[in-house]
């Protein structure tokens, strides 16, 4: 079983739910390409370092979910969440010069959930909608949309979750 990021659930909205991530850290990769293209292309690295190629030759447990974060229409920022508790002192450093480590301070999240497969328009198309109902919740986005997969590639599409996320300010 793969273990998910862990969150607290603040409240229940029409179209998302507000959450609250603690202290967490990411291994994460910048790609070239339009969304789907990017995404496979960052997931290599990112596999990599986490099987052993890395400074330490130590490997970390895969978790769930995938980020990805479009920078421009050709850009995205892909990372993996590292296991809870992992401490940033204490992560092996990357040995390809794309990857890099950053840990991330808690914050509040407001997250639409979907199903389905990994199209770059239902990924548009949700966080729009979450964009639309943190408006209307009277909330403060903060930062950019980003997305999740939870599953692998061979899972079917009707049995994927995805996310669409963005952070909430106070």
């Amino acid at each position: 079983m793969t273990e998910q990021q862990g969150y607290e659930v603040i409240r229940h909205y029409d179209g998302f739910e507000l959450r609250h991530y603690p202290d967490y850290v990411l291994v994460q990769v910048s790609a070239q390409g339009n969304f789907l293209r990017a995404g496979n292309l960052g997931f290599r690295p990112l596999i990599g370092y986490i099987s052993g190629r890395n400074a330490s030759s130590v490997r970390i447990p895969m978790t769930a979910p995938v980020l990805q974060e479009p920078i421009t229409e050709n850009a995205h920022t892909v990372s993996f969440v590292l296991p809870d508790g992992t401490d940033i002192a204490s992560v092996p450093l990357p040995t390809d010069a794309h990857v890099s480590t950053r840990a991330v301070a808690a914050h509040d999240v407001a997250a639409r959930s979907f199903g389905g497969g990994w199209s770059e328009a239902k990924f548009e198309e949700n966080g729009a909608a979450l964009l639309e109902a943190v408006e209307r919740a009277g909330l403060h986005p903060v930062g950019s949309l980003y997305f999740a997969r939870f599953d692998p590639p061979w899972k079917p599409g009707f049995l994927k979750h995805n996310e669409a996320l963005v952070a909430i300010g106070s």
